[in-house]
């Protein structure tokens, strides 16, 4: 017989206007890693956010070790044996890796002991089998890397449970694969495992059960290794997703070129030049630190140049600063949304309209009423999950912000728009919606760059896809020449 570790029983959560839980139950056994998907608003993160103190809870009981318990604060749960990696990161950029790892944990006396946190962290990541300076500032690494340092950090508490909340959303092949080893060797010294992920393949291959929530509500668990994905995504959504691969480009070869990168070069990035035609869709593939995200910003004007010209239907462009980018009709969705992409205190209405407020404004007052009507019809459109437009967006699902930062360049109306990994975080079903979105927009002549790690998704959206490997452009593969193999061969030379 498995030992039950945890139990939540009837858990229920109420937000204004939005009832988030619904007497969900959930068990975990020790030395188990558990699976638990939904769609984005499903409640997941709700429900481990509950069991890790950050949120309170209306109803129901949590049973740990046998003892009920409730957890008022996050460090109550550690200190209990309950760690939780965030889907958000949660870091001091400002410091370095090793004092975000042992934040509240140095040694003691009046000093700081950098020597000793350094050693600690260091002796850590070897055992974890990852490379990271610890002295290293975390603002200087990667997002790919901080995710790392988070595990790290979550890891380094020596809980009896630890949550993973899309922990390999911005991570390369070869760190899931170190990232899984390590959950292993956890899991083999008795650690209790939740693990929350929209990946199939990814539940398929590491969890032991999987457990299912649909609109704040507990559907049903099942044994991974017995339940087919087809079923766990029926389960989710209550209906069947598929989506074909884009077999033949849908450009016309006549299409005009849109806009026209010549020699972009930065630290970062080496003398890359490409053409992009009206309504395509061009995915960007490449390893973490092929360049790929550094290129965009430079398109945009978020970073600097130091050197390439820009051209824009056949007019050269000098654009270095996002406002001039946006003038230019070049929207950017990045890839933290948390960070770049939405004012997590304002609510969705004031997001929605924020780089077209000047259209709403007449002497010096703004037209509220034309703002509710214009944001609740893009609400509608791209099927927002929220109770009203003044919703404060902090309290949105990850797929919905992702959402509202996608109306907001609708309606701003912009002709080149670039993704940034946009279903990083987001469930089969969001995806499905945005891929339907993105290819609307194509059709209406629209012209997407969409950067993804996900290879599938690159086959299924891209017209062509241009492959980077550390700061150079390897190749450009037309539709036909499209496949999983051919990227990862031109992503990995130089």
């Amino acid at each position: 017989m498995s030992e039950i570790l945890l139990e939540m029983k009837g858990i229920d959560k109420h937000f204004p206007g939005v009832h988030a839980l619904k007497k969900c139950n959930f068990s975990l056994e020790k030395g188990e890693i558990h699976a638990l998907v939904g769609e984005n608003g499903a409640g997941k993160s709700t429900l481990m956010n509950i069991l890790t103190g950050i949120l309170s809870y209306d109803a129901g009981e949590i049973f740990f070790n046998n003892e009920k318990h409730i957890f008022k604060s996050p460090k109550q749960a550690q200190v209990a044996g309950i760690s939780m990696v965030h889907q958000e990161l949660n870091l001091m950029s400002n410091l370095t890796v090793a004092q975000n790892i042992f934040m509240g944990r140095e040694s003691k006396g009046l000093f700081l002991n950098e020597r000793s946190i350094n050693k600690r962290t260091k002796e850590l990541f070897n055992r974890l089998s990852f490379s990271i300076n610890p002295e290293e500032k975390v603002e200087n690494l990667s997002v790919g890397h901080q995710q790392i340092v988070e595990i790290a950090k979550a890891v380094s508490y020596n809980a009896k449970i630890i949550v993973f909340d899309e922990p390999t959303a911005t991570l390369t092949d070869t760190e899931i694969n170190q990232l899984f080893s390590v959950m292993h060797e956890l899991r083999e010294k008795g650690v209790s495992m939740i693990y929350i992920s929209h990946r199939m393949a990814e539940i398929k291959r590491i969890s032991d059960r999987v457990t299912v929530m649909r609109d704040g509500e507990y559907i049903g668990t099942e044994i991974s290794s017995e339940v087919k994905i087809e079923q766990i995504i029926q389960m989710m959504v209550g209906r069947v997703i598929f989506e074909s691969h884009k077999k033949i480009s849908s450009i016309s070869s006549e299409a005009p070129v849109v806009l026209e990168v010549k020699n972009f070069s930065s630290l970062d990035v080496k003398d890359v030049s490409f053409k992009l035609y009206k309504g395509e869709i061009l995915g960007f593939a490449g390893l973490i630190g092929a360049g790929r995200t550094e290129l965009a910003r430079l398109i945009y004007g978020a970073d600097k140049k130091t050197d390439g010209e820009l051209f824009i239907k056949g007019k050269k462009v000098d654009i270095n600063h996002p406002y001039q980018a946006v003038k230019n009709g070049i929207g950017y969705l990045s890839e933290d949304r948390k960070r770049y992409g939405v004012v997590l205190g304002m609510n969705i209405a004031d997001n929605i309209v924020l780089p077209k407020l000047d259209d709403y404004v007449s002497h010096g007052i703004i037209n509220e009423r034309k703002i509710s009507e214009i944001v609740k019809e893009y609400i509608e459109k791209i099927n927002i999950k929220t109770p009203s437009e003044k919703q404060i967006v902090k309290n949105l699902s990850g797929g919905n912000q992702q959402k509202v930062i996608i109306a907001k360049w609708l309606l701003k109306n912009c002709d080149i728009l670039i993704f940034d990994e946009p279903t990083r975080g987001i469930d089969v079903g969001a995806k499905s919606e945005i891929y339907k979105l993105m290819n609307s927009l194509s059709a209406m002549g629209k012209t997407i760059i969409m950067i993804s790690s996900e290879l599938p998704e690159l086959l299924r959206m891209s017209d062509r896809v241009l492959v980077m490997c550390e700061g150079k452009h390897t190749a450009t593969l037309e539709s036909e020449d499209i496949d999983q193999n051919t990227i990862m061969n031109y992503a990995t030379q130089q």
